[in-house]
């Protein structure tokens, strides 16, 4: 008869709690986190919106005890930076309005060209519409680039309908005239528009993701705007237009008085101006080489970067402390950090912290090193308005308060956060391949250690960690074919030994408690008591680990990266008050003078190569389209050499883009690249307006230089009008301080640099390249009509 057995003859049944490997608090409470991730293509503003909702029924059925804080919201960002797009589309629309009134000093003529802009909006949030898109900070941002240029073709049309009023015509009769006399041009110019826009449609990688909708947007808004030039323009002017009475009274400061006279003025001096630039050609010429070059010494001294950061009321903190560290120690830590905070920072609103890690796996693994030893801070700040120090400057005091703590090896302090996608900060990563631990640990180390003596280098660290200790079971395979053993069987029983398995779930009171069988801790806690552990082989036998194999301490790196199929380890650094690409520079010198290993490799990565292909792809795009504008501008006026009149003011745009973003203290990044593409469309319409309208008056049989002269100074106004709107349009951009603005002022800064110095130079440069182009055509063909007659010398 057999005897029983209970269980509490042969185990230790407690009563206790998982052992403790992570402490989590939100504002220095209890709590746990809850993330929820939209699926790739939805909307974010609209599926937080709904999230929220949900969150506000559920906080009802809540007891009172329990709250529901929000620590991150990704769409309080977009938001933001979309209303703050909106709020710089209408001082835009405004200030266009006042450019046009200032000029024309008439009410209805102001009507006729502002029209054009609701018309070509109009068309844009259609194509949203078709495209499905919605109304985002893409689509904006190119509304706001798009609102000063919308204006131009109808501001040359309506111009030239006005001067033939003004000289005796009827409306009607001014209307057909002048629209037929400048249409080509308006098309032309805005050819050469859509062939910068255009091609960005088609771009591939972050670039094209960046401005794929950009480009569709203002390419359609443009061509909406040249229909709208070129028909309904001068349908309006022939019906709403008329002659100005001659005033006999004209008081002191009225418009007339005021206005006109000094735009009259204006038109008198440059008039001189070109005729005096077309008597003095060739310092002309050489004083606008010299100016080129001069201005190109500024390039070195304007930085680089990917994307410029944005202040998004977001910090982030990850600290290391001694591998092995209690999980009760770190959160001392914690504690004594946090303090630090509360004291010290009243712009934190809302603080997450995490010390330690889950033994099964936490979120926070996705994103980084986890363990005992690791402390994670997520902070939400007040918004930039409501706060006097930037988010940087918050980042920059609170690493000095952690350097004060003697325990902590190494952390780091991101103002971006983990959670976007996009930009995500200026790091750079230096990567280094190689199969041999010992040899890129070492490497690692020695870059590390050079760039942490650079003094724009902030948050280096190796992405390798510390090898930690572990016992490394070595089994015979021979030995376990013999006892009727495998891999799996081996690692599964000591699996449930040591670390313990659920056997079942016990039940009390309406609540449910694992039951956890393992061995007793003297029976595990020693590498002899592991190798005495006994494993049931297949044929129900109880085989000691020791007579399979063996039990070795081990030194171990915690993480293999894999990249391209091999292993890498990576030293990542981020710049502070430094621009990226000054500082990739630096550390760049800094690889150059160590040894490296014939079997490692070391490459740049990070932002700072996602900065380098954008570039590039970049560069590819303008000369596409350079090629493009000038095919366009050669089919128009028939000739190969009258194009690059026109574009020799192209390289003047350039020049006024890194003197503006010098002055603004602003880097060369690639919004700001594609400020400096945008303006090779816009640069050259004024000139085509100009060298067209020159080719009109010597049809009509006018001398050369008077020719010049007299376009120069009937296309004056049209030209200053044209810059004046894109430039007035990109000022809300170029000076916003909201959220979101850090991304899209350089563009801004870049085209009204670009677009104020080019047209200066355009407005003298331009007609002293036709005059000499063209005297070479004439004595051409002259010794071509004359060597006609050499038979009569003979």
């Amino acid at each position: 008869m057999g005897k029983s057995i209970y269980l509490k003859d042969v185990a230790t049944v407690r009563d206790t709690i998982k052992k403790r490997t992570i402490d989590q608090k939100i504002n220095g409470e209890n709590g746990i986190r809850l993330f929820v991730m939209k699926q790739s293509g939805a909307n974010t503003v609209k599926i937080t919106e709904e999230v929220n909702a949900e969150i506000e029924k559920l906080k009802k059925t809540l007891p009172p005890d329990i709250e529901l804080i929000e620590i991150f919201d990704s769409s309080v960002f977009i938001n933001n930076s979309i209303n703050n797009l909106t709020e710089t589309l209408m001082w835009a629309f405004l200030f266009v309005i006042l450019v046009v009134i200032f000029f024309l000093g008439r009410w209805r003529a102001t009507f006729i060209i502002v029209l054009t802009i609701p018309i070509s909006l109009i068309v844009a949030f259609i194509y949203l519409k078709l495209s499905g898109n919605s109304i985002n900070i893409i689509s904006l941002s190119a509304l706001s680039i798009a609102i000063g240029m919308v204006v131009d073709d109808a501001i040359v049309v309506l111009e030239n309908i006005s001067k033939h009023i003004d000289r005796g015509a009827s409306p009607r009769e001014a209307a057909i005239y002048a629209t037929n006399e400048v249409w080509l041009a308006v098309i032309v110019t805005t050819l050469t528009v859509v062939a910068v826009f255009l091609p960005l449609t088609m771009v591939t990688g972050i670039t094209g993701v960046l401005f794929k909708q950009l480009g569709w947007i203002v390419t359609i808004t443009v061509v909406t705007s040249t229909i709208a030039a070129i028909t309904l323009t001068p349908m309006l002017s022939s019906k709403l237009l008329r002659l100005k009475p001659k005033k006999t009274n004209i008081r002191k400061w009225s418009y007339d008085n005021v206005v006109i006279k000094f735009l009259d003025k204006l038109d008198q001096f440059y008039e001189k101006s070109i005729r005096w630039a077309l008597a003095h050609k060739k310092t002309v010429v050489f004083s606008s080489i010299g100016i080129f070059v001069a201005s190109i010494f500024l390039v070195s001294q304007v930085g680089s970067e990917f994307i410029p950061e944005t202040d998004q009321s977001s910090l982030n903190i990850t600290v290391e402390l001694q591998t092995g560290i209690r999980v009760e120690k770190t959160v001392e830590i914690t504690t004594k950090i946090t303090e630090i905070i509360e004291t010290k920072y009243p712009e934190v609103i809302v603080r997450f912290t995490s010390s330690g890690s889950d033994s099964e796996g936490d979120f926070t693994s996705l994103f980084g090193e986890t363990g005992s030893h690791m402390i994670n801070f997520r902070m939400r700040l007040t918004q930039p308005s409501e706060r006097t120090k930037s988010v940087w400057d918050i980042a920059d005091e609170l690493r000095k308060d952690l350097d004060g703590i003697a325990e902590i090896e190494k952390y780091s302090v991101s103002t971006q956060d983990v959670m976007r996608s996009f930009g995500g900060g200026s790091a750079i990563s230096v990567e280094i391949y190689g199969y041999d631990f010992a040899k890129t640990d070492a490497l690692a180390r020695q870059i590390s250690d050079s760039i942490k003596s650079l003094p724009g280098a902030r948050d280096v660290s190796i992405s390798r960690k510390k090898e930690k200790p572990e016992l490394k079971v070595v089994l015979d395979q021979e030995k376990m074919a013999i006892h009727g053993l495998n891999n799996a069987m081996v690692s599964m029983a000591l699996r449930n030994r040591i670390q313990g398995y659920t056997s079942t779930k016990y039940r009390e009171k309406g609540d449910e408690f694992d039951v956890v069988v393992r061995l007793a801790e003297e029976d595990r806690n020693s590498i002899t008591e592991i190798e005495n552990i006994t494993i049931k082989n297949m044929y129900g036998k109880m085989i000691r680990l020791k007579e399979i194999g063996k039990v070795e301490e081990h030194w171990a790196a915690p993480n293999i990266e894999h990249k391209r199929r091999e292993r890498i380890v990576t030293v990542t650094a981020s710049p502070y008050n430094v621009a990226l690409g000054d500082l990739s520079a630096q550390i760049q010198k800094q690889i150059d003078s160590i040894e490296i290993p014939q079997e490692v490799m070391v490459n740049m990565g990070g932002s700072f190569e996602d900065m380098q292909e954008s570039f590039a792809d970049l560069g590819l795009l303008m000369v596409l389209v350079l090629l493009l504008v000038y095919i366009v501008m050669a089919a128009q006026f028939e000739s190969l050499k009258m194009p690059l009149i026109i574009m020799f003011s192209i390289p003047f745009a350039f020049s006024g883009v890194f003197i503006a973003l010098f002055i603004s203290g602003k880097t060369f990044s690639v919004i700001a690249a594609l400020g400096a593409i945008m303006l090779i469309g816009i640069v050259v319409k004024n000139a085509i307006v100009l060298i067209d309208y020159i080719n009109l008056m010597r049809e009509r049989g006018y001398e050369l230089n008077e020719a010049i002269s007299l376009s120069g100074r009937s296309r004056l106004r049209p030209v200053l009008m044209t810059a004046a709107t894109t430039v007035l349009g990109m000022v809300p951009m170029a000076v916003s301080t909201g959220e979101g603005s850090e991304i899209w002022s350089p563009m801004g800064v870049a085209v009204i640099g670009g677009l104020i110095f080019s047209t200066v130079i355009t407005l003298i440069i331009v007609p002293v390249g036709y005059n000499l182009m063209a005297r070479k055509g004439e004595m051409n063909k002259k010794k071509q009509l004359e060597s006609q007659f050499h038979f009569l010398d003979k």
